[in-house]
């Protein structure tokens, strides 16, 4: 068969943000090869059907991937589109990130109730109720105001915009990039500044997972790829490989290039948000991963270790 003839099957979520996503990725990949067919298969992930349970509670490694990950191996679809914050830094034998997508804006934002008349984040009173599902917004945000009641929230964005209407909270936090792409953000009240609040690693990009071995799909997904965005989330995530982190540890840092300097910053922080060790570094953009790794040693030297061992005798304890 032709390559212009050929067929691309593409695997998803199938949350409304997935499917946003994977679509986005779909049209594109029509535009750039009209020839090729492009199909969607929705494939139910760990993540999205255990929603009883804190993320923090059922493990980090692949909750929102593994199923994508296995279809991928029996070659039941060619690619599979993630939000790049979900993928693991360890990818499993005979799959690799085809691409990284170009990056939409990194920050989070907080979104307030709706008979609320907040304007901003610090308008809020003391010993406010804020939801999230994030261990890194928590340690953050207590960081940041000590006094509020952080609410565990699960689900997919409308299931979140949902629960806040319905509740006696004063807010919740969200990535902004998936509240544009399901255009709610005329619900956004204010944007979080990453001096406040630094993101998850690869917070805004889409990673596409295909089999290693797969020459044709690569092709074909590299002209989706953003150098800038790969080059950044690559440094980023080796940073969090360092540290092991996942979802049950609050790591959060953003990497960009700024005048064709690789920029990093990152931090480490404890579960109530007392401890927080954050630094940066700048260097070649090609040089992204060491320089990742240099910060990552440097904040676990720094008080680092001593956070992430604590953290980790708390879930010990909890389990």
């Amino acid at each position: 068969m032709a390559a212009n003839d050929q067929k691309i099957i593409i695997g998803s979520r199938g949350s409304e943000l997935a499917l946003w996503q994977s679509n986005w990725v779909k049209a594109k990949l029509e535009r750039f090869s009209p020839k090729t067919k492009v199909d969607l298969v929705i494939i139910k992930t760990t993540g999205d059907t255990i929603l009883n349970s804190p993320l923090s509670k059922i493990g980090d490694k692949g909750l929102f991937t593994k199923e994508l990950e296995i279809a991928l191996l029996n070659n039941e679809i060619d690619i599979a589109v993630h939000s790049l914050k979900d993928v693991p830094t360890q990818i499993p034998a005979g799959l690799s990130i085809g691409a990284v997508t170009a990056r939409a804006d990194v920050r989070d934002v907080f979104i307030k109730h709706p008979q609320k008349t907040y304007t901003h984040f610090e308008d809020i009173p003391r010993g406010a109720k804020i939801a999230t599902g994030s261990l890194r917004r928590k340690c953050q945000l207590l960081n940041w105001r000590p006094d509020l009641e952080i609410i565990d929230l699960r689900g997919n964005l409308n299931t979140r915009f949902a629960k806040l209407d319905a509740s006696d909270w004063d807010g919740m936090v969200l990535a902004q990039a998936g509240v544009y792409r399901l255009g709610l953000q005329e619900r956004i009240t204010e944007i979080l500044p990453v001096e406040k609040i630094l993101p998850a690693v690869g917070q805004g990009a889409l990673a596409i997972e295909i089999r290693e071995n797969h020459t044709w799909a690569r092709n074909h997904v590299r002209k989706l790829a953003s150098y800038a965005t790969e080059i950044s989330t690559n440094g980023e995530r080796a940073f969090l490989h360092f540290l092991e982190g996942g979802c049950q540890v609050p790591i959060g840092t953003y990497g960009r290039i700024e005048n064709n300097i690789f920029h990093l910053d990152g931090m480490i922080g404890s579960l109530d948000g007392k401890k927080i060790v954050r630094g940066s570094v700048h260097g070649e953009p090609e040089q992204s991963e060491q320089l990742g790794i240099t910060l990552a040693e440097t904040l676990y030297r720094s008080g680092g270790k001593e956070i992430l061992e604590q953290v980790r005798i708390t879930e010990r304890t909890e389990e």
